[in-house]
């Protein structure tokens, strides 16, 4: 082989190259430290105490995660990166906090001769900074190395939920299971047992407490993937972990603040904070759904999907039934096509819709475009027919709906108001090359 034809193809191996040294690097890096945290807390509570304390800290994981999956299955993240950031605070994040901790303890009792001044110390103002500085450095990795996984505080929001799940779920393996000891130690019955009592308050009264904290951090970084000033981008990842520890600080400090100390920063900071959070996540994902229609029937009109497709592309029950319907048909390689499908749709969605923000929210806004509409260009034989039969299951389509109207027409609800400037795919070859200019 010649050596100018050669060297494109080593070229165009070095990314590929070097994103799976990341990988690999990455996962060893979680693989040590997950080994590391689990010894550290089997040796704090025993090996009866580890697994007591992991069982029970696996019940609030499931809703905690599908809670957050809820509000990101509008455009749905890959679950490799989902995984990381679950795995990053459950073992990196948490074997640095414990490390940090138990260091910055020692060394403020040796300081002040006093160990219970460093214990309160200790939790109300080092073990907010050093913990939440740890959980947000996972969105900094995905930040920084996959920013087209940030398309605004809606994934924010997600990922700092999975990896303040990963956290809590290792930290109340340790709470859970040094309660335990304790109950054996003192032959206590179950009802009046440490272990139940610091369940209730950490399993089902404040499971949310850490994905509430590192929420803020992650609607930062969500906020600064909109931003065009480098302040800003800054600034509000800043601002966002300085709220997260501030809140963080403020819970830790309940149990200093007096026998109803607990009960009025719940009541008064905590609930609210939690409620609001819930409204936000709601909106959050309601305003996505929004701009994925109004996008895609853009791209409907110009006869890249067809009409039917975009309800049920904005219908989170429509889009289960499709998956169904594949599978049903053509087994599972059927329903994981009709998935990919339902994810590019939404990303080329959103990513036009940043675009709309001006030529610095994408500035590779035509290449991957491009690229999206390859995608679903290739899988559109599998997923158009499954969607468009789950619209007409789910009674989607309005009733004026002409199915003969040709992928060029979309009923007048769900079309943009304003001029189509999507054009439409070549009729010519299995994938079309040029696919459109800049938005508009």
């Amino acid at each position: 082989m010649p050596r100018a034809t050669r060297l494109p193809r080593l070229l165009h191996r070095v990314p590929r190259t070097a994103g799976a040294v990341r990988t690999y690097a990455l996962v060893a890096l979680l693989g040590g430290c997950g080994i590391a945290i689990l010894e550290l807390v089997r040796e704090q509570t025993g090996t009866p105490g580890f697994f007591v304390g992991l069982g029970l800290a696996l019940l609030p994981v499931a809703p905690l995660v599908a809670a957050f999956r809820w509000v990101g299955r509008a455009s749905p993240h890959p679950w490799a990166q989902l995984a990381f950031c679950f795995g990053w605070g459950a073992c990196a994040a948490a074997l640095i906090a414990i490390l940090a901790n138990s260091f910055a303890t020692q060394w403020i009792a040796a300081a002040t001769a006093d160990p219970s001044d460093a214990d309160q110390l200790g939790s109300v103002a080092i073990a907010p900074v050093v913990e939440e500085s740890a959980k947000a450095a996972a969105l900094l990795l995905v930040f920084l190395f996959r920013r087209r996984q940030f398309s605004g505080p809606s994934d924010g929001f997600v990922m700092a939920g999975f990896t303040a799940t990963g956290f809590a779920f290792t930290e109340n393996i340790l709470y859970l299971g040094n309660a335990f000891d304790q109950d054996v130690e003192n032959g206590t019955g179950v009802l009046n047992s440490v272990t139940a009592a610091t369940f209730f308050v950490r399993g089902i009264m404040s499971p949310f407490a850490h994905p509430l904290f590192t929420v803020a951090t992650g609607l930062g970084f969500g906020a600064a993937a909109l931003a065009v000033r480098r302040t800003r981008r800054i600034g509000l990842p800043l601002l966002g972990l300085a709220s997260a520890m501030g809140l963080h600080a403020l819970w830790n400090s309940s149990s200093d603040l007096g026998e109803s100390g607990f009960y009025v920063v719940y009541g008064c900071v905590m609930v609210p904070v939690f409620a609001l959070l819930a409204w936000l996540a709601v909106w959050i994902r309601r305003r996505r759904l929004r701009a994925v229609a109004g996008e895609l029937a853009l791209y409907a009109a110009a006869g890249w999907l067809s009409p039917a497709e975009v309800p049920a592309l904005v219908s989170m029950p429509a889009r289960s039934l499709a998956r169904a319907l594949a599978r049903s048909t053509g087994g599972r390689p059927a329903g994981r096509a009709v998935a990919l499908y339902e994810a590019d749709a939404a990303a080329l969605a959103l990513l036009r819709h940043r675009a709309r923000g001006g030529p610095d929210r994408e500035p590779d806004f035509a290449g991957r475009e491009r690229e999206l509409l390859r995608r679903l260009w290739l899988r559109r034989a599998t997923a158009g027919p499954a969607l468009s039969r789950a619209a007409v299951l789910e009674e989607l389509l309005p009733p004026c709906f002409d199915p003969l109207g040709g992928p060029g027409r979309v009923p007048g609800p769900s079309l943009v108001p304003g001029p189509v400037l999507v054009p439409g795919p070549r009729r010519s070859g299995p994938v079309p090359s040029a696919m459109t200019a800049g938005p508009p």
